[in-house]
């Protein structure tokens, strides 16, 4: 029986196990401890999917929880993708923010497809400027 919740922390290790399974990891700094720890240890708002004691799910969040939520992280272990997990999650992210909250998120190559499906819409104007690069 698959169960999900907002308040419970997860180990470095759990994130970086989930991120594998769901393929996220090919974006993601796995192999930097501390980015990793750091990425849990700042988020506002962490929701989980689990089945029994085995984490399956994650959604990770920066946010003021009443104008925005940046949604950074979804992540659904591939065995259990296409049930509806990664919708639960984004669900229970909404709960947990006030109503007028837009929830932001940049989609992987691979997951463009599916944000439009549960009501995304897509928006013109986003902006990336990787952490390397200095302003000019």
């Amino acid at each position: 029986m698959l169960s999900y919740r907002a308040d419970k922390s997860i180990s470095s290790t759990e994130f970086v196990d989930v991120l594998r399974r769901s393929t996220l990891a090919e974006r993601r700094p796995i192999d930097d401890a501390g980015c990793i720890e750091a990425m849990l240890r700042h988020a506002d708002l962490l929701c989980t999917a689990w089945d029994e004691d085995r984490l399956i799910g994650v959604a990770r969040s920066v946010t003021d929880f009443q104008y925005c939520c940046y949604l950074s992280d979804l992540a659904v272990d591939e065995a259990y993708q296409n049930l509806g997990v990664g919708k639960e999650l984004i669900r229970l992210t909404k709960t947990k923010l006030g109503p007028k909250a837009n929830l932001i998120l940049l989609a992987a190559p691979k997951a463009e497809g599916y944000y439009p499906k549960i009501g995304f819409e897509p928006h013109r104007s986003a902006w990336i400027m990787p952490g390397q690069k200095p302003v000019r």
